[in-house]
């Protein structure tokens, strides 16, 4: 850790997040939500809800993947993703569901606001966000793909969205 540089736990908790939230909507595969985890620690995100059937922490197969992020993420466990989604609207964040779906926002076009807290849905590896949570969304992003296959895995789409997210509010 001296070598690489790295925060402790307690340093992490301390420091400034980026002002975004995870929403896990029913997420099955434990190493997922482990990965999540990772991505998180990594990326500096706020906090992580774990939705539904969402496994929490702990758990080994979590850990296999988070690798101790879980210590240093903040996150929570809500039974009911629409709920919370709700509850964030209400406390001003802007929500979306990263889901291919009718009137979708490519992600190299979502401009974030500055000074806008904004939180992320993803959703179950087979089913994808609840469409009555993609309803309640503010937008929807859609991670443009070129290949044959039509979805990538919910850790590498979270990858994807926040680095691009970072990117784009990190100061330049």
């Amino acid at each position: 850790m001296d070598d690489l540089n790295r925060d402790s736990v307690e340093e992490f908790k301390n420091k400034k997040k980026i002002p975004l939230v995870l929403v896990l909507d029913n997420v099955r595969s434990l190493n997922n939500v482990g990965s999540v985890f990772r991505t998180a620690d990594s990326f500096m995100v706020e906090k992580v809800y774990l939705c539904g059937i969402t496994g929490t922490p702990p758990h080994r197969d979590i850990e296999k993947t988070a690798l101790g992020a879980t210590e240093s993420v903040e996150w929570e466990h809500v039974s009911d993703t629409l709920e919370l989604v709700k509850q964030l609207k209400a406390q001003g964040y802007k929500v979306g569901s990263v889901e291919q779906a009718e009137n979708s926002m490519k992600l190299n076009e979502f401009i974030p606001e500055p000074q806008q807290h904004y939180a992320l849905v993803l959703g179950n590896e087979v089913f994808g966000v609840e469409q009555e949570v993609i309803n309640h969304s503010d937008f929807v992003l859609e991670i443009p793909q070129f290949g044959t296959k039509h979805s990538l895995n919910i850790s590498v789409a979270t990858g994807v969205v926040v680095w691009d997210f970072l990117s784009k509010v990190m100061p330049k």
